[in-house]
């Protein structure tokens, strides 16, 4: 049995990764950490009773690199490399839900989070956690980058194809995500009646996952990343629009996911809808041609925190301990 512990367990990544753990059969919740310290976690988050008995815990490395296997980290950006460095420092092996150690450009993270690396050492040595296309590394990783939701939706469909776009012209990505990408934090701006039946633009041309998503598509072609938040709860449509700069063989592209899990290609003229991956592991896309302007159209949708943020995580934890990557995740999308 795998023991895990949980930093930044009351974020919505820490608390879907938590409700994740709770029907995985090869792991079991042995430390949930958070400011709430003392409080027991089923009293702060109600969904966990009869699930576990575990007090919320302050953060001590040495602790919990004794008492757990692997160690995640889901606190906001900036917040995870010190968290990072005592953990690796203690031993322990470390999978960070956020977004510190995946960028390998510290020029980059400077320009985009506006801080500099604390620990530069340990983005060099980190792994990013995108499995389909770092499946052999990450076993033998002791400190794992899981990747963002907003990129793995856009990665995951762009990388293969990247070759045949059009270097010269910028790929064009319009990405919405539910208000739960947000996160947990408040700000008034996602107060209810803010937010209900509206969709907001933001971050235009600054966002933080735009070096991440050019670094994983081999800084060969600029992307001009749009997000959006809307009133949905939970997951990304990302609308993807690239130049190909020859004709191309689209199913012998994506051929390259036939065997992926929790990859769906969907194929020509068929759009994927939230619906079908609400709540799952899944990335499905699917594309148009249009021959009227020479742009190939891709729409590619995922849940932003199981898809996006905790399955992935699980994913790689089921890799580094030699599991079915699959297991625990086994989960169809959840609709209505």
């Amino acid at each position: 049995m795998i023991r895990v512990g949980m930093v930044g367990a009351l974020g919505y990544g820490g608390r879907e990764l938590m409700r994740l753990l709770m029907a995985h059969p090869e792991a079991e919740l042995t430390a949930a950490v958070d400011i709430e310290g003392g409080q027991p976690l089923s009293d702060v988050l109600p969904g966990f009773r009869k699930l576990t008995d575990l007090t919320i815990e302050t953060f001590d490395a040495q602790a919990l690199a004794k008492r757990c296997d692997v160690v995640f980290i889901a606190v906001p950006g900036t917040k995870s490399m010190v968290i990072g460095a005592a953990l690796r420092a203690a031993g322990a092996r470390v999978m960070d839900l956020g977004s510190d150690f995946r960028l390998q450009d510290p020029a980059a993270y400077k320009q985009f989070y506006k801080a500099d690396y604390t620990h530069p050492e340990l983005v060099a040595e980190a792994v990013y956690g995108l499995v389909p296309w770092y499946r052999d590394r990450i076993p033998g990783a002791s400190l794992v980058a899981v990747p963002g939701c907003f990129p793995i939706s856009v990665i995951l469909p762009l990388r293969p194809l990247v070759d045949a776009a059009a270097p010269q012209v910028p790929v064009v990505v319009n990405a919405i995500s539910g208000v739960s990408g947000a996160g947990r934090a408040l700000h008034e701006v996602f107060h209810f009646p803010a937010m209900n039946e509206n969709v907001r633009a933001y971050k235009l041309a600054v966002h933080q996952h735009i070096p991440e998503i050019e670094q994983e598509i081999g800084g060969r072609v600029q992307v001009q990343f749009t997000p959006h938040v809307a009133s949905h709860s939970r997951g990304i449509l990302s609308t993807i629009v690239v130049r190909p700069s020859r004709a191309v063989d689209l199913d012998a592209v994506y051929a390259c996911y036939e065997n992926e899990p929790f990859v769906r290609v969907l194929g020509a003229g068929k759009i994927p809808d939230l619906n079908h991956v609400r709540a799952s592991n899944f990335c499905d896309f699917g594309w148009v041609m249009d021959d009227r302007t020479g742009n190939l159209i891709i729409v590619s949708v995922i849940d932003n925190l199981v898809g996006g943020t905790a399955g992935m995580g699980i994913q790689c934890m089921n890799l580094a301990f030699g599991l079915d990557e699959r297991t625990g995740l086994r989960l169809p999308g959840m609709a209505p």
